[in-house]
């Protein structure tokens, strides 16, 4: 368990125990006495009050009304959010709009500013426009969500991408790409990426892409995709 993982849990124990042991704590995160008190040091760090009772009896409590203050979110946590809400409206079914953009605009007011400045060049790889009528989406499945942890360093660094892809005719490969955009047609997702194998552009299916890598090392050069009129690319205030 990574220390974001094991800080998240330790607050979810103290809220619904009441008070906890550094030993108790440490048994249910599988980490050591020392390991528990550094994560309860960087909890308090980020505004969580967190109360030390001496003795028997005693232990670690959480002030009920204490909140975090300072945001835990990665880069690629708020581009979800972002890309998700993006989705939604380019589909005509964002509800509450308004405060949807409300709250995104607190969430990234609250990034440090390497996060941000890494948040803006992730969103100027996304475009979204509509799906043409007569794509088959029948044979639609779940994306991988080890996709977009993998993408963010892929765009932000331009390192090449391998993975599986399964095409529509259910053909597998193993594919070495240069990723260049992300692509949403509702309800489709796509990796718009230049192969050089077939020194060519070629859209992705994300729901057809399993076991994606990085390739180290091998960084390339941004190019410009040619996108159908409708396409646009994704703004944020």
């Amino acid at each position: 368990m990574n220390s974001r993982l094991r800080q998240d849990e330790i607050v979810r124990s103290l809220r619904r125990a009441g008070t906890s042991t550094v030993a108790e704590l440490a048994i249910q995160v599988g980490a050591s006495r020392r390991t528990v008190l550094r994560d309860i040091a960087a909890l308090r760090d980020e505004g969580f009050v967190i109360d030390a009772e001496p003795g028997r009896g005693g232990g670690l409590s959480l002030d009920p009304h204490s909140v975090q203050t300072t945001a835990r979110l990665s880069v690629s946590e708020v581009f979800a959010l972002l890309i998700s809400v993006a989705s939604m409206r380019a589909a005509g079914n964002l509800p509450f709009s308004s405060l949807a953009d409300s709250g995104l605009a607190k969430i990234e007011k609250a990034l440090p500013s390497d996060k941000i400045r890494d948040l803006r060049q992730f969103l100027d790889c996304l475009y979204v426009g509509p799906l043409a009528p007569q794509v088959d989406i029948s044979d639609m499945g779940e994306m991988d969500p080890a996709l977009l942890p993998v993408f963010e360093p892929a765009f932000l660094q331009r390192l090449h991408l391998r993975f599986d892809y399964r095409d529509a005719k259910g053909t597998q490969s193993r594919r070495h790409v240069e990723p260049q955009a992300m692509l949403i047609l509702p309800p489709l997702w796509y990796l718009v990426a230049w192969d050089p194998s077939r020194e060519g552009f070629r859209h992705f299916r994300m729901d057809r892409i399993g076991r994606p890598e990085l390739v180290p090392g091998s960084t390339f050069r941004r190019r410009h995709v040619p996108f159908d009129d409708g396409v646009r690319r994704v703004r944020f205030a």
